[in-house]
C-alpha cells in the first residue's frame, strides 16, 4: 500500500495469473466486489471509462466470454468495437499483429484477445502499445475465467472479506490436458493457498501438472468417486473434443463417451458421495450428460449461473484496472 492507502497497481496486461502475486489477484477481486453491485441498479452504469476505447480481438468462437467483456466495458461506459476474426482481414492473409495495431490506429485503449494459438495474447502486448487482456490463448491461459472462478468460491465458501483460501479443497475434473481453465484456476487457487486436485482419465492428466514451480504442486488423481468426499468444490471441465482430434468419440483420449461418463461424469447418484454444501462449477459450455448431468447442473449445489453473473464484475475490475495503470493513475 502507498501512504494514501492506495494499492499500487502495477500491471498494464492481463496475459496469465502466473504474473499476478496473491496481493494482485486480491485487489482485482476486491475491485470487482465494488463493481458487482452496478448490476442491481436502477441506470446500470459507471463512468470509470468514458472516453476509452476497448476492441474486443475473438478469433475463436465464443459466447459467455465475448458478451461478458463488451457488456463490462459498456458499463463502464467505455467506447466498443467488436472484431470476429471469420470474414475479416485474416482471412485474406494479413497477420495477427498487422491487424492488431491498424485497430489499434484506431485510438484503442484495451484490446481484449481470444486466439486459438498459446502465446498470442502475449505476442500482441509485445508489439502494441494499449493494453492487452488475454481472453484465452489455445491451451495456455484463460486469466478472466480463473478470477471468476475464483471469485465465485470465495463467496460461496465465505472466504470474499479474507480471501484466503488456506484449508479449502477444490477439485479440477476432466479434460486437464486441452484446458486453460484448468491452468489459469490452479495457479489462482494455489497463490490464495487452495489445495487443489486435479481430476482425470490418465490420457488427459499430464504429469507436468503436478509441479508449476515456485511451490505450487497439485494432487493427481484418477478416481472422482475417492476425491468427492474430500472436497468442497468441485469444478468440472468441458471435454474438448475440437482439440482431441477424434471428434465426438474422444478418439485416442477414452474409448467411449460412455465410459468416460461413468467414471468422470457427475451425476446425481455421484454428487451424494461429495460433502451436502459442496459447490458444484463449470465454466461452459456445458456437454450434458456427458462430465455433468442436468440435475446437478440445475441444482442447489450448482454456481454455474453465478461464475456467469461474477464474470462481468470481474471483467470490469481488470478493464477498470489496466486502464488506469496504462494512464499513469
Amino acid at each position: 500500500m502507498t501512504d494514501d492507502g492506495k494499492y499500487p497497481w502495477p500491471h498494464r496486461h492481463l496475459l496469465t495469473l502466473a504474473d499476478y502475486s496473491a496481493d494482485d489477484i486480491r485487489h482485482v477481486l476486491t475491485t470487482a466486489r465494488g463493481f458487482e453491485g452496478i448490476s442491481t441498479r436502477s441506470v446500470k452504469k459507471a463512468p470509470a471509462l468514458r472516453g476509452r476505447v476497448v476492441a474486443n480481438l475473438f478469433f475463436e468462437d465464443s459466447t459467455r466470454t465475448s458478451m461478458s467483456f463488451q457488456l463490462a466495458a459498456q458499463r463502464l461506459s467505455a467506447d466498443v468495437l467488436s472484431f470476429s476474426g471469420k470474414g475479416s482481414s485474416v482471412s485474406k492473409g494479413e497477420t495477427l499483429v498487422d491487424t492488431a495495431r491498424n485497430i489499434e490506429a484506431m485510438g484503442v485503449d484495451v484490446m481484449v484477445v481470444r486466439h486459438h494459438h498459446s502465446g498470442a495474447a502475449a505476442k500482441l502486448a509485445a508489439n502494441v502499445q494499449c493494453s492487452v487482456v488475454n481472453a484465452g490463448d489455445g491451451r495456455h491461459a484463460h486469466p478472466t475465467q480463473g478470477l471468476l472462478d475464483i471469485y465465485t468460491v470465495a463467496k460461496r465458501c465465505g472466504r470474499l472479506d479474507s480471501l484466503d483460501f488456506t484449508g479449502l479443497t477444490v477439485a479440477i475434473v476432466g479434460d486437464i490436458a486441452n484446458s486453460r481453465v484448468a491452468r489459469s484456476d490452479l495457479i489462482g487457487l494455489k497463490k490464495l493457498g487452495a489445495h487443489v486436485i486435479l481430476v482425470g482419465p490418465p490420457t488427459l492428466l499430464p504429469r507436468g501438472f503436478a509441479d508449476l514451480g515456485d511451490g505450487m504442486s497439485a494432487e493427481l488423481s484418477h478416481d472422482l468417486d475417492a476425491v468427492l468426499p474430500r472436497v468442497d468444490v468441485v469444478n468440472m471441465l468441458r471435454v474438448q473434443f475440437e482439440r482431441m482430434g477424434g471428434g465426438k468419440s474422444g478418439g485416442p483420449a477414452f474409448p467411449s463417451t460412455r465410459e468416460y461418463t461413468a467414471r468422470y461424469g457427475l451425476t446425481a447418484a455421484r454428487l451424494k458421495r461429495a460433502r451436502p454444501g459442496v459447490v458444484v462449477m463449470h465454466p461452459g459450455p456445458m456437454n450434458r450428460g456427458l462430465e455433468i448431468d442436468a440435475a446437478v447442473a440445475d441444482g442447489p449445489n450448482s454456481a454455474i449461473l453465478e461464475q456467469v453473473s461474477h464474470g462481468l464484475a470481474v471483467r470490469m475490475a481488470v478493464l477498470f484496472l489496466v486502464t488506469t495503470a496504462a494512464q499513469g493513475t
